[in-house]
């Protein structure tokens, strides 16, 4: 096997994040185990991995992982918000409402407030272009705030 360094690590890095764009999750977590383990201390790594965990319906691992980004990065209002989906996929809504209202209170975007429950201000009710006016589409696939 081929000695893994800091440059290939970054090359996994960024292939992951292209797997994750071409919906291949757990192609992204493969690549990103080692770096992982390379590098703990790496909170991006750590929440392209959460990411992952959650496309791929991997719940808990990635609700464990957007705990540990949130133990280093409190104020991270996309790790509060993708843990509240994640949350609110394993059918626990009092603790997703939670990280939602987290979320809002640190970055106040449409998707955020609209998740936390709280009122659009005027003018402000859909700005990103969906189907549904949710102003979000759910699935974390998008690149984080």
């Amino acid at each position: 096997m081929t000695e893994r360094t800091p440059e290939t690590h970054v090359i996994d890095f960024r292939a992951a994040e292209q797997l994750l764009a071409a919906r291949d999750p757990r192609g992204a977590v493969q690549l990103l185990d080692p770096v992982i383990a390379a590098h703990p201390e790496n909170t991006a790594a750590r929440l392209l991995r959460a990411r992952a965990f959650f496309l791929a319906a991997q719940l808990r691992p990635a609700e464990l992982e957007f705990q540990v980004v949130l133990e280093r990065e409190p104020d991270n209002s996309f790790a509060h918000f993708a843990l509240g989906r994640t949350l609110e996929r394993a059918n626990r809504p009092d603790e997703a409402l939670r990280h939602f209202r987290l979320a809002a209170a640190l970055d106040p975007r449409p998707d955020f407030i609209e998740a936390a429950r709280f009122p659009l201000p005027p003018g402000d009710s859909d700005d990103f272009g969906d189907s549904d006016g949710s102003g979000d589409s759910g699935d974390l696939g998008g690149r984080e705030g």
